[in-house]
Protein backbone atom coordinates (compact mmCIF):
# COMPACT_ATOMS: atom_id res chain seq x y z
CA UNK A 1 0.00 0.00 0.00
CA UNK A 2 0.77 3.57 -0.29
CA UNK A 3 2.96 5.25 2.53
CA UNK A 4 0.54 6.38 5.31
CA UNK A 5 1.04 9.22 7.43
CA UNK A 6 0.42 8.93 11.02
CA UNK A 7 -2.81 10.98 12.31
CA UNK A 8 -2.27 13.07 15.68
CA UNK A 9 -6.06 12.96 16.26
CA UNK A 10 -5.20 9.46 16.79
CA UNK A 11 -2.23 8.91 18.57
CA UNK A 12 -0.50 7.43 15.79
CA UNK A 13 3.16 6.93 15.93
CA UNK A 14 4.29 3.86 14.10
CA UNK A 15 7.28 1.86 15.54
CA UNK A 16 9.70 1.18 12.32
CA UNK A 17 12.93 -0.69 13.88
CA UNK A 18 13.10 -4.50 13.68
CA UNK A 19 14.45 -5.53 16.57
CA UNK A 20 12.23 -3.60 19.09
CA UNK A 21 9.39 -5.62 17.41
CA UNK A 22 11.44 -8.40 17.87
CA UNK A 23 12.02 -8.09 21.46
CA UNK A 24 7.72 -7.27 21.98
CA UNK A 25 7.16 -10.33 19.82
CA UNK A 26 9.09 -11.94 22.66
CA UNK A 27 7.76 -10.92 25.30
CA UNK A 28 4.24 -11.43 24.32
CA UNK A 29 5.66 -14.95 23.03
CA UNK A 30 2.46 -15.85 21.23
CA UNK A 31 1.20 -19.78 21.62
CA UNK A 32 -0.58 -21.81 20.05
CA UNK A 33 -4.31 -21.55 20.62
CA UNK A 34 -3.59 -18.57 22.26
CA UNK A 35 -6.51 -14.96 21.92
CA UNK A 36 -4.26 -12.19 21.29
CA UNK A 37 -5.96 -8.63 20.62
CA UNK A 38 -3.92 -5.92 18.98
CA UNK A 39 -4.87 -2.53 19.56
CA UNK A 40 -4.09 -0.17 16.41
CA UNK A 41 -2.17 -2.68 13.79
CA UNK A 42 -1.69 0.28 11.43
CA UNK A 43 0.52 -0.58 8.87
CA UNK A 44 0.74 -3.96 10.13
CA UNK A 45 4.39 -4.25 12.00
CA UNK A 46 3.89 -5.64 14.80
CA UNK A 47 0.73 -7.71 12.93
CA UNK A 48 2.95 -9.72 10.44
CA UNK A 49 4.76 -11.29 13.68
CA UNK A 50 1.78 -12.22 15.78
CA UNK A 51 0.30 -13.78 12.39
CA UNK A 52 3.26 -15.51 11.61
CA UNK A 53 2.21 -17.26 15.18
CA UNK A 54 -0.45 -20.05 15.79
CA UNK A 55 -2.41 -17.95 18.07
CA UNK A 56 -5.48 -16.65 17.09
CA UNK A 57 -5.18 -12.72 16.12
CA UNK A 58 -7.53 -10.21 16.38
CA UNK A 59 -6.89 -6.72 15.67
CA UNK A 60 -8.87 -3.72 16.21
CA UNK A 61 -8.22 -0.29 14.55
CA UNK A 62 -9.66 3.36 14.19
CA UNK A 63 -8.06 3.91 11.08
CA UNK A 64 -10.23 2.97 8.26
CA UNK A 65 -7.53 4.14 5.28
CA UNK A 66 -5.52 0.81 6.47
CA UNK A 67 -8.43 -1.66 6.46
CA UNK A 68 -8.47 -2.73 3.02
CA UNK A 69 -4.68 -3.76 3.23
CA UNK A 70 -4.63 -4.95 7.01
CA UNK A 71 -7.58 -7.63 5.29
CA UNK A 72 -5.44 -8.33 2.47
CA UNK A 73 -2.15 -9.05 3.63
CA UNK A 74 -3.43 -11.03 7.22
CA UNK A 75 -6.11 -13.38 6.30
CA UNK A 76 -5.55 -15.13 9.33
CA UNK A 77 -5.94 -12.15 11.43
CA UNK A 78 -10.11 -11.30 11.92
CA UNK A 79 -10.25 -7.57 12.26
CA UNK A 80 -12.76 -4.78 13.76
CA UNK A 81 -12.56 -1.32 12.19
CA UNK A 82 -13.23 0.60 15.08
CA UNK A 83 -12.79 2.11 18.41
CA UNK A 84 -11.09 -0.22 20.95
CA UNK A 85 -12.71 1.82 23.96
CA UNK A 86 -15.83 1.10 22.29
CA UNK A 87 -15.38 -2.53 21.96
CA UNK A 88 -17.15 -5.15 23.98
CA UNK A 89 -14.40 -7.74 24.11
CA UNK A 90 -16.80 -10.30 24.73
CA UNK A 91 -17.71 -10.85 21.56
CA UNK A 92 -14.14 -12.15 20.96
CA UNK A 93 -13.23 -14.35 24.79
CA UNK A 94 -14.64 -17.34 24.32
CA UNK A 95 -17.01 -17.58 27.18
CA UNK A 96 -13.96 -18.22 30.22
CA UNK A 97 -12.22 -21.03 28.48
CA UNK A 98 -9.25 -19.36 26.92
CA UNK A 99 -8.95 -15.50 28.31
CA UNK A 100 -7.79 -13.15 26.09
CA UNK A 101 -4.07 -11.51 25.66
CA UNK A 102 -4.02 -7.86 24.58
CA UNK A 103 -1.48 -6.13 22.83
CA UNK A 104 0.16 -2.86 21.17
CA UNK A 105 1.77 0.21 20.22
CA UNK A 106 -1.21 2.36 22.52
CA UNK A 107 -1.99 5.57 22.03
CA UNK A 108 0.04 7.44 24.79
CA UNK A 109 -3.43 10.25 25.64
CA UNK A 110 -5.25 6.77 25.82
CA UNK A 111 -3.15 5.12 28.14
CA UNK A 112 -5.14 5.45 31.68
CA UNK A 113 -8.65 4.79 29.71
CA UNK A 114 -7.45 1.49 27.63
CA UNK A 115 -6.06 0.15 31.20
CA UNK A 116 -8.94 1.17 33.14
CA UNK A 117 -11.19 -0.89 30.49
CA UNK A 118 -8.80 -3.79 31.00
CA UNK A 119 -9.48 -3.64 34.65
CA UNK A 120 -12.91 -3.41 33.77
CA UNK A 121 -12.35 -6.74 31.93
CA UNK A 122 -10.35 -8.68 34.61
CA UNK A 123 -11.79 -11.46 34.71
CA UNK A 124 -11.63 -12.38 30.66
CA UNK A 125 -7.61 -11.04 30.23
CA UNK A 126 -4.94 -12.92 31.04
CA UNK A 127 -2.19 -10.14 30.44
CA UNK A 128 -1.28 -7.51 28.11
CA UNK A 129 1.57 -6.25 26.53
CA UNK A 130 1.72 -2.31 25.90
CA UNK A 131 3.97 0.34 24.63
CA UNK A 132 3.45 3.74 26.79
CA UNK A 133 5.03 6.65 27.59
CA UNK A 134 8.23 5.90 29.78
CA UNK A 135 6.72 8.59 32.27
CA UNK A 136 3.85 6.52 32.70
CA UNK A 137 5.66 3.33 33.05
CA UNK A 138 7.54 4.69 35.75
CA UNK A 139 4.20 5.81 37.75
CA UNK A 140 2.22 2.55 36.92
CA UNK A 141 5.43 0.65 38.95
CA UNK A 142 5.79 3.18 41.78
CA UNK A 143 5.60 2.11 45.18
CA UNK A 144 3.97 3.73 48.39
CA UNK A 145 5.41 7.01 49.23
CA UNK A 146 6.85 8.26 45.86
CA UNK A 147 5.89 11.54 44.22
CA UNK A 148 4.90 8.59 41.03
CA UNK A 149 2.69 6.75 43.75
CA UNK A 150 -0.96 7.02 42.23
CA UNK A 151 -4.12 6.00 41.12
CA UNK A 152 -2.35 3.91 38.12
CA UNK A 153 0.20 2.45 40.59
CA UNK A 154 -2.73 1.20 42.96
CA UNK A 155 -5.06 -0.22 40.51
CA UNK A 156 -2.47 -2.13 38.53
CA UNK A 157 -0.82 -3.34 41.82
CA UNK A 158 -4.11 -4.51 43.03
CA UNK A 159 -5.60 -6.28 39.79
CA UNK A 160 -2.24 -7.01 38.65
CA UNK A 161 1.59 -7.93 38.32
CA UNK A 162 3.69 -5.13 36.40
CA UNK A 163 6.88 -6.08 34.52
CA UNK A 164 9.02 -3.14 32.83
CA UNK A 165 10.42 -4.57 30.34
CA UNK A 166 12.57 -2.20 28.35
CA UNK A 167 13.07 1.69 27.97
CA UNK A 168 12.63 2.22 24.19
CA UNK A 169 14.02 5.48 22.02
CA UNK A 170 12.55 8.19 19.80
CA UNK A 171 14.13 7.15 17.19
CA UNK A 172 12.88 4.09 16.41
CA UNK A 173 9.43 5.68 15.38
CA UNK A 174 8.07 7.60 12.70
CA UNK A 175 6.98 10.44 13.55
CA UNK A 176 9.51 10.77 16.16
CA UNK A 177 7.46 11.77 19.35
CA UNK A 178 9.17 13.86 21.49
CA UNK A 179 9.58 11.53 24.68
CA UNK A 180 11.16 8.16 25.57
CA UNK A 181 8.94 4.73 25.90
CA UNK A 182 8.87 1.88 27.59
CA UNK A 183 7.50 -1.42 27.01
CA UNK A 184 5.30 -3.25 30.14
CA UNK A 185 3.51 -6.29 30.65
CA UNK A 186 0.75 -6.71 32.81
CA UNK A 187 -0.48 -10.15 34.31
CA UNK A 188 -3.78 -10.06 35.78
CA UNK A 189 -3.76 -11.79 39.32
CA UNK A 190 -6.97 -14.25 39.70
CA UNK A 191 -8.60 -12.25 42.50
CA UNK A 192 -11.97 -13.29 43.69
CA UNK A 193 -13.64 -10.37 43.90
CA UNK A 194 -17.39 -8.86 42.77
CA UNK A 195 -18.54 -6.40 40.23
CA UNK A 196 -19.85 -4.31 43.37
CA UNK A 197 -16.51 -4.11 45.19
CA UNK A 198 -14.36 -3.89 42.23
CA UNK A 199 -16.27 -1.01 40.95
CA UNK A 200 -16.14 0.30 44.90
CA UNK A 201 -12.39 -0.02 45.06
CA UNK A 202 -11.66 1.83 41.86
CA UNK A 203 -13.82 4.83 43.08
CA UNK A 204 -12.20 4.75 46.39
CA UNK A 205 -8.37 5.25 44.59
CA UNK A 206 -9.78 7.59 42.63
CA UNK A 207 -11.50 9.63 45.13
CA UNK A 208 -8.30 9.49 47.31
CA UNK A 209 -6.57 10.81 45.18
CA UNK A 210 -8.67 13.27 44.37
CA UNK A 211 -7.08 15.89 46.37
CA UNK A 212 -3.46 14.58 46.73
CA UNK A 213 -2.38 17.00 48.86
CA UNK A 214 -5.05 16.42 51.42
CA UNK A 215 -5.33 14.36 54.51
CA UNK A 216 -7.26 11.09 53.19
CA UNK A 217 -10.02 12.66 55.47
CA UNK A 218 -10.73 15.46 53.23
CA UNK A 219 -9.86 13.97 50.07
CA UNK A 220 -12.99 11.60 50.82
CA UNK A 221 -14.93 14.37 52.09
CA UNK A 222 -15.23 16.57 49.16
CA UNK A 223 -15.69 13.54 46.42
CA UNK A 224 -18.82 10.90 46.21
CA UNK A 225 -18.34 9.24 49.60
CA UNK A 226 -18.45 12.26 51.71
CA UNK A 227 -21.63 10.90 53.60
CA UNK A 228 -19.69 8.27 54.90
CA UNK A 229 -17.86 8.53 58.53
CA UNK A 230 -14.32 6.72 57.87
CA UNK A 231 -12.98 6.90 61.84
CA UNK A 232 -14.26 3.52 62.04
CA UNK A 233 -12.46 1.72 59.00
CA UNK A 234 -8.75 1.05 60.71
CA UNK A 235 -7.14 3.31 58.17
CA UNK A 236 -5.04 6.27 59.51
CA UNK A 237 -7.27 9.16 57.73
CA UNK A 238 -4.28 11.78 58.58
CA UNK A 239 -2.15 10.07 56.24
CA UNK A 240 -2.39 11.46 52.33
CA UNK A 241 -3.19 8.76 49.39
CA UNK A 242 0.10 8.25 48.57
CA UNK A 243 1.43 6.89 52.22
CA UNK A 244 -1.48 4.24 51.68
CA UNK A 245 -0.50 0.41 51.12
CA UNK A 246 -2.80 -1.95 48.90
CA UNK A 247 -4.74 -3.42 52.06
CA UNK A 248 -5.50 0.35 53.00
CA UNK A 249 -7.37 0.79 50.17
CA UNK A 250 -9.45 -2.65 50.26
CA UNK A 251 -9.97 -1.66 54.03
CA UNK A 252 -11.79 1.44 52.98
CA UNK A 253 -13.16 -0.17 49.98
CA UNK A 254 -14.78 -3.14 52.24
CA UNK A 255 -15.99 -0.67 54.87
CA UNK A 256 -17.41 1.17 51.81
CA UNK A 257 -19.52 -2.03 50.55
CA UNK A 258 -20.58 -2.79 54.24
CA UNK A 259 -22.00 0.67 54.86
CA UNK A 260 -24.23 0.47 51.44
CA UNK A 261 -25.06 -3.13 52.98
CA UNK A 262 -26.02 -1.68 55.93
CA UNK A 263 -27.85 1.18 54.58
CA UNK A 264 -29.85 -0.88 52.15
CA UNK A 265 -30.66 -3.43 55.08
CA UNK A 266 -29.00 -6.42 52.66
Amino acid sequence: MEKVTPLKRFGQNYLKDPNILKKIVNEINPAENDLVVEIGPGTGSLTSKLAESKAQVYGIEIDKRVKDDLYERFPSVKFYNEDFMQTDLNKISDKGCRKLRIAGNIPYNLTSPIIFKLLDNNDIINDAVFMVQYEVAKRISANPGSKDYGILSVLLHYFADVKFCFKVSPNVFYPKPGVYSAVIHIYMKNLLINDELKKIFINVVKASFGKRRKTLKNSLRDSIFNAIDFSASGVDMTLRAEQLKLNDFEKLAKYVLDHSLHKSGR
